[in-house]
């Protein structure tokens, strides 16, 4: 009879080990004094900290100073409690829209006029459904936290714009007062035009259709366009970055082969400045600054 409880036990042992490996592991304690940048994780619901940002001084981000300024002046508001907006950065490819983002952040920071770190957390698009976990999370902290999501837009079957329209400005609770919304994006609606003109065209009543889909981006308070820039704008995008990472170049031979790589890439773009740059110090033999 022993045995025969004994073996019943060591049989339930095992199944209670092994039930216990197929349940999720639980989700790790998410510090937030670790960081000021942090991923959210919308499984198992963790803010991961990054203690290494991949971000550019302000300074570098040249022909957009008009758009910066605004977009510091609402995140230094916000940073010392007062009121502030929503921001949807929209516009040309490589304009330096999400490096504005992180390099707006880290200038509030480094200004230290309150007395907390202002936080900043990206979300992927793909967890926008998310946004109600990760606004509770968020709410209940002393911290003001920047939540960033780059590269936002839908598609025509996605309803999870309903969510971050919720999340945005309506709902009964609407948006915590220590958060603020961040996107960016290269459509100003988010929305493709084909898809707008679908609604339009289909819908019985076509303007509330259209309606629906365009109030979403009329949840971000502030609209900042970002544009082509121009060949002396690019040039002097080329300059900045190779005199604060000390290439040392002849400046019409600078000129020339800047010129030369946009061609040959069929566009002019912070982005592809920067690339340029990795390519010349590369060729130089000089490293660049973190």
């Amino acid at each position: 009879m022993d045995k025969t409880i004994e073996a019943l036990n060591d049989k339930l042992d095992r199944l209670v080990a092994a039930v216990a490996r197929l349940a999720p592991p639980a989700a790790p304690e998410t510090d937030l004094d670790s960081a000021d940048c942090f991923v959210w994780a919308a499984d198992p619901g963790y803010l991961e900290p990054v203690h290494r940002v991949n971000r550019v001084d302000i300074g570098l981000i040249r022909g957009v100073d008009r758009v910066r300024d605004i977009l510091v002046d609402n995140t230094e508001r916000f940073a010392a409690g007062l009121p502030a907006n929503n921001v949807l950065l929209w516009g040309a490819r490589g304009m330096g829209k999400s490096s504005l983002v992180k390099a707006a952040h880290a200038t509030i920071n480094a200004g230290a006029k309150t007395a907390s770190p202002l936080k900043l957390v990206e979300i992927h698009r793909e967890d926008i459904d998310t946004l109600p976990k990760l606004m509770a999370l968020l709410k209940a902290s002393e911290h003001r936290f920047i939540l960033f999501c780059d590269d936002l837009s839908f598609d025509h079957d996605d309803t999870s714009y309903k969510s971050l329209k919720a999340a945005l400005e309506g709902g009964v609770e609407g948006r915590p007062a220590n958060v603020i919304f961040y996107a960016t994006s290269n459509r100003r609606h988010l929305l493709p035009r084909d898809m707008i003109e679908n609604e339009r065209s289909t819908a019985i009543n076509p303007s509330e259709a259209v309606e629906e889909k365009v109030s979403l981006s009329d949840r971000f308070g502030l609209w900042l366009g970002f544009h082509k820039c121009s060949q002396d704008e690019y040039l002097e995008m080329i300059g900045g970055y190779a005199q604060y990472h000390g290439l040392d170049i002849d400046a019409d031979a600078l000129r020339a082969d800047a010129l030369e790589w946009a061609t040959t890439r069929g566009s002019r773009s912070g982005r592809v400045a920067w690339q340029f740059i990795q390519d010349l110090a590369g060729r130089l033999g000089k490293p660049l600054k973190d």
